[in-house]
């Protein structure tokens, strides 16, 4: 055997690999979701999803002209919810940060009161010596409903 045959080209196995993880990544990119956009795109991708979704069903209950009125009365809403969209797209993008804030509020009240729950009545109170203590020890309760 030649040197050529017993030592190949060290570049090549480089070169092989990166062109198949270019490929990979290439490929990958292609069948990926898209990234979400906007609150506001959201908003508008929701509203032609149930749009379309109502202007499709199809029920024998309901009589011609009640599912041309349902899908008129779609339209409209569409309609005018369009232009609240075009004028205020940040607005919808401030809701959402607002909504994610409250979610994570309502988490932690709930984690909270489940830990003291779980702790059960004869538990002792937290001593905050290897444990996470939630403050004091208080039997009030809490109404989430």
């Amino acid at each position: 055997m030649s040197d050529a045959t017993q030592h190949p080209d060290a570049d090549a196995w480089a070169k092989a690999c990166a062109e198949d993880l270019a490929a990979e990544k290439a490929r990958r990119r292609g069948t990926d979701a898209p990234l979400p956009g906007s609150a506001a795109e959201e908003l508008r991708k929701l509203v032609d999803a149930v749009a379309d979704k109502v202007a499709s069903l199809r029920t024998p209950l309901l009589g011609m002209g009640a599912q041309g009125a349902v899908r008129q009365f779609v339209s409209q809403a569409k309609a005018a919810v369009e232009p609240v969209i075009e004028r205020n797209p940040q607005v919808f993008d401030h809701l959402a940060a607002a909504g994610n804030e409250l979610l994570a509020a309502y988490r932690s009240a709930v984690e909270g009161q489940e830990r003291r729950w779980t702790r059960g009545p004869d538990a002792p109170p937290s001593t905050g010596a290897g444990r996470d203590d939630d403050g004091p020890d208080t039997t009030e309760h809490i109404d989430l409903d």
